[in-house]
């Protein structure tokens, strides 16, 4: 497993020229505008303009390197620009003032939309107010769900995270858990807060939180074991991503712990664990549809106006559990590198 670089350490991309797609069908579910539906039309008053050229879009995000569901985002982009014929600029800090300063570095290329996340919101208010003054739509997409209205985005495509942690806690009452320890591991991501004080609501058992290192995979796995051989009352591990799952079955494991782990995202290695038993399940919110939509919806935006559903709510990606029951279904998916 790849090791993610200390947080402080830009992860860019070069740009990349996509090909030209001969049809392009494009369809749009419930969305969002920045200020509300009353705003929709003046912000639709920049967007249908006359387009000279292939749009060239930037796709910012908070991701460390590393990290496999960034892939999946990245790749539903690419995909979304190669069909539209888009020029896509991909760059990523996990560190909020980095992000920030990738935004304006965006808007400094001319660029003509911005993709991003919000995993630190106030970081990203006055770049995002910066794009704006410079007539650049803005859309969101994986974090930030409580804040994309709030700091000024046209549209956002993610998640609940509150709902989607409500939803874990029934599943471990329905499983007959009673001790879970919800790891944390970037201490302020609003996303992941969401998510474990989610289960802490729902859950009528016992719910602990442990903040990692999520920069230092060997950090993560020691802290779980050392937490799991510290109390052996805990008998549910919830991750809040594919790869801190994979290394928690090896701290159960190295703990002597009876825990089952569960988790937050899904990529193709834990597809097979989830196979296997390894991990009980996964909550999927489609990150390569995040990733699609996002970058499809500026295009629909500068060429044709659209703004989905009318600037009054998210486009939601999930959540949907994935079980040993149901697996198959997005396996071959998953062994494809796009679930």
């Amino acid at each position: 497993m790849t090791t993610p670089p200390p947080p402080h350490t830009p992860f860019r991309r070069i740009r990349r020229t996509a090909p030209a797609a001969a049809v392009a069908v494009c369809l749009l579910l419930a969305g969002c505008s920045a200020t509300g539906g009353s705003e929709a039309g003046s912000d639709a008053g920049a967007a249908g303009a006359a387009v000279t050229g292939r749009l060239k879009i930037a796709l910012v995000t908070h991701a460390s390197q590393g990290d496999d569901f960034w892939v999946l985002v990245k790749k539903g982009a690419e995909a979304a620009a190669a069909k539209d014929d888009i020029e896509l600029t991909y760059t990523s800090d996990p560190d909020a003032t980095g992000q920030a300063e990738l935004v304006r570095d965006a808007i400094r290329d001319g660029v003509d939309g911005i993709a991003l996340t919000l995993a630190k919101p106030d970081a990203m208010k006055a770049p995002i107010a910066q794009a704006k003054a410079s007539d650049i739509p803005v859309v969101g997409l994986n974090s930030g769900i409580d804040s994309w209205q709030s700091d000024g985005i046209l549209e956002f495509f993610g998640q609940d995270e509150s709902v989607a942690g409500r939803a874990v806690g029934e599943k471990l009452d329905a499983l007959k858990a009673k001790h879970a320890l919800c790891v944390i591991h970037e201490r302020g991501n609003v996303a992941l807060e969401a998510r474990c004080a989610g289960v802490k609501k729902s859950f009528t058992g016992e719910t602990d939180m442990l903040y990692v290192d999520g920069t230092d995979m060997n950090a993560v796995s020691a802290a779980v074991t050392d937490r799991l051989k510290q109390d052996p009352g805990i008998d549910e591990v919830v991750m809040l991503g594919a790869d801190f799952a994979l290394t928690a079955v090896k701290s159960v494991k190295a703990a002597g712990s009876r825990a089952k782990v569960a988790t937050f995202d899904l990529n193709q290695d834990l597809v097979k664990d989830v196979q296997n038993g390894s991990v009980q399940f996964a909550v999927d919110q489609q990150p390569y549809l995040q990733g699609y939509l996002a970058v499809d919806a500026l295009y629909l935006y500068k060429t044709n106006g659209n703004i989905s559903g009318g600037g009054v709510a998210p486009v939601l990606t999930g959540p949907a559990f994935v079980t040993r029951t149901n697996v198959g279904s997005v396996a071959r998916f998953a062994a494809n590198g796009t679930r």
